[in-house]
């Protein structure tokens, strides 16, 4: 288990960086400079969120793909949107689906099923598809490694549009037209768009294409800005970096959330308990996308694509419970699994690189989650298998040290097929080479990580008194918003703080409470999920690494500091 972490403190800011921001406290400044801001401007730009939405036309593979869509409808041919079951998926397809809609187009949305089709194009949907007479088929967060269905698909007749975000394999699938951002020559502000942004691209494109040249009789006004909202939700739940283009698009989205306008997500936050007009990153991150993930996880992911589209409050109420149930049952299956896997790895004498757990007893909608509570406690990357008789599925999270789709990739000759980022991955596999698979797997983090020392770093923003903090302190921070991976809730150290008091609370005593104060004799509240475990060997003295946040209880609004981590002082 992991208890302590590695911190990293960030080099100080240059004095004329810290005075040219003044009046903003220099703490802020540290932090803006640390996010790779060098000038005033900059900061300050990034702190208002100033910028457009991009130029689509950018991004090789939009003019040619506007083009066949647009003829693609004129023609009066059907078009399929081929998605994905995670939320970034989900959103994808509806803003693609709701944009060629409001375009007159002929559409259908298709969105295979976790448990029986699995990750990706697969050709029995593609048949069913060409049996409807889809004529163009369009994907959405999926596709870029698909190279034999996409060719299937081109022998059934369709023209494709390969729309992803996710690494490129050797080849490229052999489509009409390949749009992602991760194709090199792409420009760099779009490197990090998440599928659903990549979606957003086209609908853009296609929008102010159509602003120009008729193209069809609309069936509704849709502007850019009524998709941000779906952009925001994909952006945050997939855990791509906010940073420049996805630091303003979720910015905005989190407006348009916030405004109600689209009733399945006012249903959804009904449900959940959030007012309205509280939504922040955070909300879409542990709220609303498990909510809108248990769809495609424990049943189908149509439901959160009906839910998103839903046209008024009355038809999204029902899906939104529905949603809301299955996230409680999602949850009670996680923990099953986790703990489950979590023995097999206490079973082994030692504790390997990677963590390799496989069983017929695991869903495959919750593996991936299953990998992510490992790596949490273990900081080992995490592969968890559902096996199943002739193909099972997994799911990877790993370690900055270790790059697990550029693991899988040198694994191909075992894999049916797999796919994902640096951090996460999924594949399914032959069960008969699963044995094969974990061995060649844990063969290479041994090579790959032997000489490293495991300990999780955690990135330290600045050191400062306990004295610095203040109301105001906290108020420019949240000027940083939305914050999420790239753009993460700022750290601080404070060395040689007194504890006054501690106390384990929560269920079992997992958590700590603390009261602790500076030298200037100024206390604190403090909180410190998950490290309860301190509570009887917490020396006097201590240095703090936490987040200053806003804590509302019984009506009582203050500070306090969210530990991350403790050492005891030197």
């Amino acid at each position: 288990m992991v208890e302590r972490k590695q911190w990293k403190v960030a080099p100080p800011a240059p004095e004329g960086f810290i005075e040219t921001m003044r009046p903003r406290h220099p703490l802020l400044a540290q932090v803006l400079y640390n996010r790779g801001f060098g000038t005033a401007e900059q900061a300050v730009a990034f702190l208002a969120h100033r910028g457009d939405l991009g130029n689509p036309f950018k991004l090789d593979g939009i003019p040619a793909g506007v083009t066949l869509i647009r003829q693609t409808i004129a023609d009066g041919e059907p078009i399929a949107v081929y998605g994905d079951y995670d939320v970034d998926g989900v959103t994808a397809t509806a803003v693609l689906v709701e944009t060629l809609q409001a375009l007159g187009a002929n559409v259908r949305a298709y969105i295979p099923s976790r448990e029986d089709e699995g990750y990706g194009l697969n050709r029995e949907a593609l048949r069913a598809l060409a049996e409807e007479h889809v004529r163009l088929l369009i994907t959405a967060d999926c596709g870029i490694r698909s190279l034999d269905e996409v060719a299937t698909a081109r022998e059934l007749g369709m023209r494709v549009i390969v729309t992803d975000h996710h690494h490129t394999g050797l080849a490229l699938p052999q489509a009409d037209v390949v749009i992602n951002p991760k194709r090199a020559g792409s420009p760099r502000e779009y490197f990090d768009l998440a599928g659903v942004g990549v979606a957003f691209k086209v609908a853009q494109a296609l929008l102010r294409t159509n602003c120009r040249v008729p193209l069809a009789t609309t069936q509704r006004e849709l502007a850019e800005e009524d998709l941000l909202d779906l952009v925001a939700l994909g952006t945050v739940a997939d855990m791509v970096a906010l940073r420049e283009e996805n630091h303003r698009l979720v910015s905005l989205g989190l407006d348009r959330i916030n405004t109600g306008h689209r009733p399945g997500l006012s249903a959804l936050l009904r449900v959940a308990g959030i007012d309205p007009g509280k939504v922040t990153a955070k909300t879409i991150g542990f709220v609303l996308g498990p909510r809108l993930n248990a769809a495609g996880r424990i049943d189908e992911a149509m439901a959160a694509l009906d839910l998103l589209l839903a046209p008024d409050m009355a038809s999204a109420l029902p899906l939104a419970e529905k949603l809301d149930e299955l996230n409680t049952v999602r949850r009670a299956i996680t923990l099953d699994v986790r703990e489950t896997a979590r023995s097999m790895v206490l079973s082994r004498e030692t504790l390997p690189p990677l963590i390799f757990a496989a069983s017929d007893r695991f869903p495959s909608g919750v593996v991936g989650l299953a990998a992510s509570r490992l790596l949490d406690e273990f900081y080992r990357p995490a592969v968890v298998v559902a096996v199943e008789d002739d193909f099972s599925k997994g799911s990877a999270r790993s370690i900055p040290e270790f790059h697990i789709t550029e693991a899988l990739d040198t694994m191909d000759d075992l894999l049916v097929r797999h796919g994902g980022h640096a951090a996460a991955a999924g594949f399914t596999v032959k069960t008969s080479l699963l044995d094969e698979l974990a061995s060649r797997l844990t063969s290479l983090a041994e090579e790959k990580l032997g000489d490293v020392a495991l300990i999780p770093t955690l990135y330290v923003d600045a050191e400062a008194p306990l004295s610095e903090l203040s109301w105001e302190l906290y108020r420019q921070l949240e000027e940083l918003q939305p914050f999420g991976y790239g753009n993460l809730v700022p750290v601080f150290v404070s060395s040689e703080v007194r504890v006054l008091s501690a106390r384990a609370v929560g269920a079992e005593g997992q958590h700590l409470k603390l009261y602790v104060a500076d030298q200037a004799g100024r206390a604190w509240d403090a909180i410190a999920f998950r490290q309860g475990h301190w509570v009887e060997r917490l020396p006097t003295w201590v240095d703090l690494a936490y987040m200053l946040e806003m804590n509302e209880w019984n009506g009582r609004i203050s500070l306090q500091l969210n530990v991350q981590d403790i050492h005891p002082s030197a």
